[in-house]
């Protein structure tokens, strides 16, 4: 019955993700609207453009065959790292940081590119890789360099939100193809040891100033602290159900820094309260388990590392943006995906929403892996 009411192309969407994807990005507009003082402009009108190109951007994604993603992979990851190098010789200045190219008709981010495009030159790389010699040090080495050279540059902007989130999605691509696990606890340790160094001698002074701002903000709540402080006001002071939409003090009054853009959680807690961040949260889960479903449900190995890596990719700017705003990670400019505002952030996130599209295309036209 309801096939022959709901034409076939509409059906066949992937709702699950759909659904919750859209009730995000209605609510994000809303917080926008309400974050410039009951406005479309500036922020929520372009939040719904930017949402509706990029949406069609990720249908046209869907169509993409396999073979043509496979030889795109290092073509599309060589030329991120000319637009990187193209930062640092002709990059825009903003916020004390050197991350943008001004094209004209668009503001251009590449290390946000960077976060997508490592999943998939890592999935390609492994799934040239025989499974035989994933215990061996050709499938550490190269792929360290594929992940280091981004970060390098990355690091020179400095960004290291950015940085972090390219080492994350890529070390769990490496993960996801069956690297032994003592690599990743070696890094572990490796890591540990060298977080002191690279904190006195390798951040800058306001990055060691987050660091120490994030584990102690009360002790300048009016200085370094006073982002996480007010943010925790604003988030606490929603209570139960908020205090209602349009009705936020703390983003009207400019208490609460960046309303719209890193701290667009806090925001919307204070209107919305418990009951809206459980919303957003459960939103997101319901996101990211139809993301593992699709890199389950993969019929090759690329595919089931490239699904793999998008979902993390997506996961981190969850995480590190709601760990940030309550006070549990430093700030680091991780904006929060389909609801703050910011055209590279959502460009981003639409990627791997269109790649796991594609790959569920792939899944449903594709023979049923045996169990």
């Amino acid at each position: 019955m309801s096939a022959s009411i709901i034409p076939d192309p509409i059906a066949r969407q992937p709702w699950r993700l759909l659904l919750p994807l859209f009730a995000i990005v209605a609510l994000g507009g809303a917080v926008l609207y309400s974050a410039a003082g009951g406005s479309l402009d500036p922020y929520a009108s372009r939040h719904f453009l930017r949402f509706a190109v990029f949406m069609a951007m990720a249908l046209v994604m869907t169509r993409f065959p396999r073979d043509l993603v496979k030889m795109s992979a290092y073509p599309l990851y060589g030329l991120t790292l000319i637009l990187l190098l193209g930062v640092e010789l002709l990059g825009a200045m903003g916020g004390g940081s050197q991350r943008w190219l001004e094209l004209g008709f668009l503001r251009l981010q590449p290390s946000e590119l960077m976060k997508p495009i490592i999943v998939l030159v890592l999935a390609r790389y492994y799934e040239t890789l025989p499974a035989s010699m994933t215990q061996e040090w050709r499938a550490l080495l190269p792929a360290a360099g594929l992940i280091g050279a981004p970060m390098a540059l990355v690091l020179m902007q400095p960004d290291l939100g950015t940085s972090l989130a390219i080492a994350f999605g890529g070390a769990c691509v490496m993960f996801f193809a069956g690297l032994p696990m003592r690599w990743f606890v070696y890094s572990g340790a490796a890591a540990a040891v060298i977080a002191p160094l690279a904190f006195f001698f390798g951040l800058k002074p306001y990055q060691q100033s987050r660091v120490t701002t994030f584990l102690s903000p009360e002790s300048d709540p009016l200085g370094e602290g006073y982002q996480i402080t007010q943010s925790k006001i604003a988030i606490g002071s929603g209570g139960l159900t908020g205090k209602g939409f349009g009705n936020g003090s703390q983003s009207h009054l400019d208490y609460l820094p960046e309303p719209h853009t890193d701290f667009v959680f806090a925001t919307m807690a204070e209107e919305w309260g418990l009951l809206g961040g459980v919303f957003v949260i459960v939103a997101f889960a319901i996101i990211l388990n139809w993301g593992l479903t699709v890199a389950r449900d993969a019929q090759d190995r690329f595919s089931q590392l490239l699904a793999g890596g998008m979902v993390v990719t997506i996961f981190f700017y969850i995480a590190i943006n709601l760990m940030m705003v309550m006070g549990l990670a430093p700030v680091v400019g991780i904006p929060l995906p389909f609801m703050s505002h910011g055209g590279s952030s959502m460009l981003t996130n639409m990627i791997c929403i269109g790649v796991l599209m594609m790959i569920h295309r792939w899944n449903r036209s594709g023979p049923r892996r045996m169990r």
